[in-house]
């Protein structure tokens, strides 16, 4: 039976609100998924063949575009998967870190349109706490306390993940726990960065410590977060990456402030510039 669509339609609609780019449209009992355009079905993707090569096509595209050379097929299908992965994350953690709600996605009910920053999906059921008034609703799993909830996040998120990780890995040349630190810094990532946007960084930052505590499998790594002293003496957050995303393949200076590839000088010399902006 369908989700209520309420139950989940506030965490989006929130999540819309502070980051525009992204946008989650629900589906209703009987409503297609949308085809045409730039969309493309999550088990497509999974599935290999046509859409997935149609898929890193775009992204080989817009490296030549932006940075006038091509890269390697592996950094594109790297480029790829996460561009894929960050949004897919935030349909599972925005609702549990929103309302402690979290909805299950088999790659069957999601469709993606990164062109215009779309996603639709088809919900079917949803984990949550006794206490929450939705636990009575049709397709609620009502779980004991909040480290069960957690295991929920967990296991949804690697649910969708695991098909597409086996079909864009080979591509990638990665495989096993490194595919799953990608995975791991996914999931951390995306909802750190929107939890700065909502002003609640430091308790994403706490709740993702207790989530991925780094010995959870099948996920690689931890959320890794610690605090670095700028010039002045301020507080600086970063974290250490499960992987690397290999746009130093790309443009060699030009590392990510968490990349396990950028020293501490480097971070906070990058992180300081950011606080002051």
């Amino acid at each position: 039976m369908p989700v209520v669509p309420s139950t989940l339609a506030d965490a989006y609609d929130r999540l819309a609100e502070v980051c525009p780019a992204l946008t989650v449209t629900e589906l209703g009992p009987g409503e297609h998924a949308p085809r045409g355009g730039g969309w493309v079905e999550a088990a497509a993707l999974a599935a290999g063949g046509a859409a997935l090569d149609a898929f890193l096509a775009w992204d080989d595209d817009q490296v030549l575009r932006d940075y006038g050379q091509r890269a390697r097929p592996d950094v594109v299908a790297s480029f790829g998967l996460h561009r894929y992965a960050w949004p897919a994350c935030l349909l599972i953690t925005v609702p549990w870190f929103l309302h402690r709600r979290v909805p299950r996605y088999p790659v069957t009910h999601v469709s993606y349109d990164r062109t215009a920053g779309r996603m639709a999906v088809r919900s079917h059921s949803f984990a949550c706490l006794p206490g929450d008034p939705a636990a009575a609703l049709p397709g609620a799993k009502v779980v004991a306390d909040e480290e069960a909830l957690r295991a929920e996040v967990r296991g949804a998120v690697a649910e969708h993940l695991e098909p597409l990780l086996s079909a864009f890995g080979p591509r990638m040349r990665r495989r096993g726990r490194a595919l799953w630190g990608m995975a791991t810094d996914e999931v951390v990532e995306g909802l750190w960065y929107v939890a700065q946007l909502l002003g609640e960084e430091e308790r994403a930052r706490r709740e993702l410590e207790l989530l991925l505590p780094g010995a959870t499998r099948p996920y690689a790594g931890a959320a890794a977060f610690r605090e670095l002293t700028g010039p002045g003496g301020e507080r600086l957050p970063t974290r250490d990456r499960a992987s690397c995303c290999m746009f130093y393949t790309v443009r060699p200076a030009d590392t990510c402030v968490t990349c396990p590839r950028t020293c501490d000088a480097e971070r906070v010399a990058k992180l300081a510039v950011g606080a002051a902006s």
